[in-house]
């Protein structure tokens, strides 16, 4: 399963629409010993999405950056520049979406990996053809 920004805000807020889901679907993945497979832009992305609109203060989102960052059943793959490259060619590619540069990396990723499944909050994903395990 790959995490994207919106599907880790949705597992570290209650309040987030999907959380419960999140949270049952990363207890799972944890349970089976599956790596939830995420990136490095993700990441850079996240802390904002935690800021706004969530309002998670700052020691605590370092709290849980640096639990996913570290955890053994994580997997981050960092963006190097072919996978940058890719995915800006991808973006560039579809004009007809407006999927974001995160998104696309997210795309590329799971594509060279085989991954069907996806946990964001966004159609973005089903968009480009994967399983979007939040509703």
């Amino acid at each position: 399963m790959f995490a994207d920004t919106s599907g880790w805000a949705a597992f570290a807020d209650r309040r987030e629409p999907g959380h419960a889901r999140a949270v049952e679907l990363v207890g799972a993945a944890r349970a089976a010993r599956t790596p939830i497979v995420t990136t490095s832009y993700v990441l850079a992305e996240l802390p904002a999405r935690l800021t706004r609109p969530i309002r998670m203060p700052k020691p605590a989102q370092v709290v849980f950056l640096e639990t996913i960052r570290t955890a053994g059943w994580v997997e981050v793959v960092h963006i190097d520049p072919d996978l940058d490259a890719d995915a800006w060619d991808l973006w560039e590619a579809r004009p007809d979406k407006d999927w974001s540069l995160v998104g696309c990396a997210s795309f590329v990723v799971m594509e060279r990996r085989g991954l069907v499944e996806a946990l964001p909050a966004d159609h973005h994903f089903e968009q480009a053809g994967f399983v979007r395990l939040l509703r």
